[in-house]
């Protein structure tokens, strides 16, 4: 079953543009062209990923993200028109997964698009042993089979990059991770144009795991190096 693209976006023709290079990619494409739509569709359909515009009228992106990550981990790709560093980590915080700056290369956007696809889904294969999908670091639980944590069996909602980037520091305790090298192995592409979008998400993580862990600081900052879980 093909892949479920919502193309949130007031502009016809951006929208149009993105609309087939995505039928291209053999996707379903959904369109709005305001954030009220997008919610809707959202619960009427399975989208798989949203492109999300933040300059709309009405309802706009940045409150279309919040609203959907209120319920929902489904990748959300931005659009904006601003370049500013602040732009980009003010929609990385409300909780997109990327972000990009019109005017945009479409085939950058379809690679894109397809890497946050690739993170957002997992294998159901069966693990070789009986716990080896398991990670514990004392209250929390990580698990590879089903991309969920638990903290004393409280549910932690993370994004799939944020997962990912967890799972991967999880995996390889003691061990730092580069911005570059963290970003070129979770978002499965060549690194980009900074390392905004891998501190804004760790940021995030960590947020939501000290908040879950009563202040507990289990992602370390290596200055000048990387990112770190102890073993």
């Amino acid at each position: 079953m093909s892949k479920r693209i919502l193309i949130v976006d007031d502009d016809e023709k951006i929208a149009k543009l993105i609309e087939i290079y995505m039928l291209n990619e053999g996707y379903t494409v959904h369109r709005a062209d305001n954030g009220l739509l997008a919610l809707e569709m959202m619960e009427k359909e399975a989208i798989d990923l949203v492109v999300l515009d933040v300059m709309m009228p009405g309802l706009d992106g940045i409150s279309v993200c919040l609203k959907i990550r209120e319920t929902r981990t489904t990748p959300i790709l931005m659009l904006s028109a601003k370049d500013g560093d602040m732009d980009k980590i003010t929609g990385l915080m409300t909780g997109a997964d990327d972000y990009m700056v019109k005017p945009f290369n479409p085939l950058e956007l379809v690679a894109r698009v397809k890497s946050l696809l690739r993170r957002s889904s997992y294998s159901a294969t069966p693990p070789q042993a009986p716990q080896d999908h398991l990670i514990k670091l004392g209250s929390l639980q990580i698990d590879k089979e089903t991309h969920t944590a638990a903290v004393d069996g409280r549910p932690v909602k993370l994004t799939p990059i944020e997962f990912g980037i967890l799972f991967l520091l999880a995996s390889h305790p003691g061990r730092v991770f580069g911005s570059e090298e963290i970003f070129e192995l979770i978002w499965k592409d060549k690194y980009f144009e900074s390392s905004n979008s891998v501190t804004v998400h760790i940021s995030r993580l960590r947020d939501k795991l000290e908040k879950e862990m009563d202040g507990e600081k289990l992602i370390r900052t290596v200055w000048g190096v990387g990112y770190k879980i102890e073993g």
